[in-house]
């Protein structure tokens, strides 16, 4: 069983993740944020940065998908291959801070990868407003992320909202997590956990 975690950036996928692999003992993969080599410079000078950063994202995610399929073990990963594609490369690109050469390499990178990997199972997506996201990465505080702009975060959003409209590869569960404390109110997660035996086991 694979099941995937999608959302904008603050929009708590880690801890989703976390509380998730602990009830259902799935093993967790997340993010490789702490060992990105190009994180720190991409939120410095995203026009120098932002190909090689989606570069080195699509390469982890494409080895991640393929040690889950092979693991033969139930997963859940914090992210996709796919918001990369259909979210984050062309932002970058309509903004102009990735040129159409290299956006037209990455997609072209990312169409051969895709046609060699499963979809998830289920995939979870949570829907934030940007205050909302701008709250969480507050209180998380992570340096490199306190140069993130509200344009930016509002794009994102409005890619994710089209990229859902049209996702049909797999069981989708939208979650919105404006008024739902996953972490401080175990009936929220309560929540959260019906609704994914729902679409994994069906109702019965």
């Amino acid at each position: 069983m694979h099941i995937a975690i999608a959302g904008n950036i603050g929009s708590g996928k880690t801890t989703l993740t976390g509380l998730l692999a602990k009830h259902f003992k799935w093993e967790a993969h997340y993010e490789d944020v702490d060992t990105n080599p190009y994180l720190n410079n991409f939120y410095e000078d995203m026009q120098r940065w932002s190909f090689n950063l989606q570069i080195y994202f699509l390469n982890s995610r494409f080895r991640q998908i393929v040690k889950i399929r092979k693991s033969g073990k139930s997963v859940i990963q914090d992210r996709t291959i796919y918001e990369d594609a259909y979210i984050f490369a062309p932002n970058l690109h309509s903004m102009n801070l990735m040129t159409t050469r290299d956006f037209d390499n990455y997609m072209s990178l990312f169409e051969l990868m895709s046609s060699f990997i499963e979809p998830p199972d289920l995939l979870i997506y949570l829907r934030a407003t940007v205050p909302t996201l701008v709250n969480q990465i507050q209180k998380r505080g992570r340096e490199y992320e306190e140069a993130i702009r509200l344009d930016y975060l509002k794009r994102l959003n409005e890619r994710y909202e089209a990229w859902i409209s049209t996702y049909n590869v797999g069981k989708l569960l939208i979650i919105d997590v404006d008024n739902i404390d996953i972490e401080g109110n175990p009936e929220d997660l309560g929540m959260i956990i019906d609704k994914i035996n729902a679409e994994i086991h069906g109702l019965f």
